[in-house]
């Protein structure tokens, strides 16, 4: 299926690269989070990179190595395309009431199950049941980027933490993350006489021409402040996108090229990443327990690569 080259392995420098832009991306969206809050940072990135995007299915089609028709889109492909856009809007929507909780740090733990939750939709709608060694892969780098999002020492959590509100709005959260990357995995396999490549760059400019469509009227209807403060704030709402936009990219052709459970997996490296950048540049020291969540999350990530 959409295979690029012999080697079946090929979807790993791939989402390797899509962790790496989606890391810079994260850091450009910071900042736009004073001025336009959570969901205009979100809608800039969708906006702004619809260019990037449109452009990069443009390239595709006329480069003679990726150079197709365009495919032949139908409503099977709309279905798990919309799937996709919308369960990755829910999901953004589900974090935020998360964090508006009194025990928002358990809700944004359990949203970091979303890999568990892929591996079991995945089974149920793609009929993509993950062996048992990535089962363990996918538990041991769950189980770390949960301990990394729990409170730093001496901040003790209520035992009835666990089963509030906060929580189930992140348990929810999850969920739609992980029916995203469902979504997008089944969008793809509708198309399986395109490459990888067009499979992916057609999905992004499709999801992110929907979601902008979705949430830029939502904003104009319920916070046109925020939608303004986008347009004031263009320059880094431009590098915000072109970063979205290329760790998308990265992800869609991940995801035409193996299983969603695969691609969410080794998607953790994004947060090894982040920490790296965290010691680097703002000379943050780590936890024990920080320390600990971030072995989980190498020892899931090697045992994944044992299993490819």
């Amino acid at each position: 299926m959409h295979q690029l080259t012999p080697a079946g392995w090929i979807w790993v420098p791939i989402v390797l690269w899509a962790a790496l832009a989606q890391t810079a991306r994260n850091a450009a969206q910071r900042s736009l989070v004073a001025q336009a809050g959570t969901l205009g940072a979100t809608l800039s990135r969708f906006l702004y990179g619809i260019p990037f995007a449109a452009a990069w299915v443009l390239l595709l089609h006329r480069l003679p190595a990726t150079a197709a028709p365009v495919p032949a889109f139908h409503a099977g492909y709309a279905g798990w395309l919309l799937l996709g856009a919308l369960g990755q809007l829910a999901a953004t929507a589900f974090l935020l009431a998360a964090m508006k909780q009194r025990n928002f740090v358990v809700g944004v733990a359990y949203s970091k199950t979303d890999a568990l939750q892929v591996a079991l939709f995945g089974s149920l709608f793609l009929r993509e049941l993950p062996a048992a060694p990535t089962l363990v892969a996918i538990a041991l780098a769950t189980s770390g980027v949960v301990l990394l999002s729990l409170p730093p020492r001496g901040a003790a959590l209520e035992g009835s933490a666990w089963t509030s509100r906060a929580a189930w709005y992140g348990l929810a959260s999850g969920a739609g993350f992980a029916l995203s990357a469902v979504g997008y995995r089944g969008a793809a396999l509708q198309i399986p006489q395109t490459s990888a490549w067009l499979a992916g760059a057609w999905g992004v400019l499709l999801a992110q021409t929907l979601q902008t469509v979705l949430l830029g009227g939502w904003l104009a209807w319920r916070a046109p402040a925020a939608l303004r403060a986008t347009v004031t704030a263009w320059r880094v709402s431009s590098i915000a996108g072109a970063m979205g936009a290329l760790a998308s990219i990265g992800w869609f052709t991940a995801f035409a090229l193996t299983t969603a459970a695969n691609v969410r997996t080794l998607g953790m490296v994004e947060v090894v990443f982040s920490y790296l950048v965290s010691r680097r540049f703002l000379r943050e020291r780590l936890a024990l327990a920080e320390q600990g969540g971030l072995a989980l999350v190498v020892a899931g990530l090697l045992a994944l690569g044992l299993r490819l």
